[in-house]
């Protein structure tokens, strides 16, 4: 299960949410699907007041950097 295109092109914490809820999608299970997606949520609620331009970017590459260790880490398992 590769990351899904795009990755590079999320600039914005708007994207970012889209772009990991899209990563949920291609989880294999249903339960899985809904784990990760209810963990978006959460963590962006938490990250919502953040209005520091450069932490709203190491945010961004660390939440990518995870997706895509969650991603190979289910393409493993199949």
């Amino acid at each position: 299960m590769a990351p899904l295109p795009g990755a590079e092109l999320v600039q914005r914490p708007l994207q970012l949410y889209r772009y990991l809820l899209r990563c949920c999608q291609q989880l294999p299970t249903k339960g899985i699907q809904q784990h990760y997606k209810h963990a978006v949520r959460q963590s962006f609620r938490v990250h919502s007041d953040e209005d520091n331009p450069e932490r709203i970017q190491q945010i961004i590459k660390r939440a990518i950097e995870d997706a895509d260790w969650i991603m190979n880490k289910y393409k493993k398992q199949n």
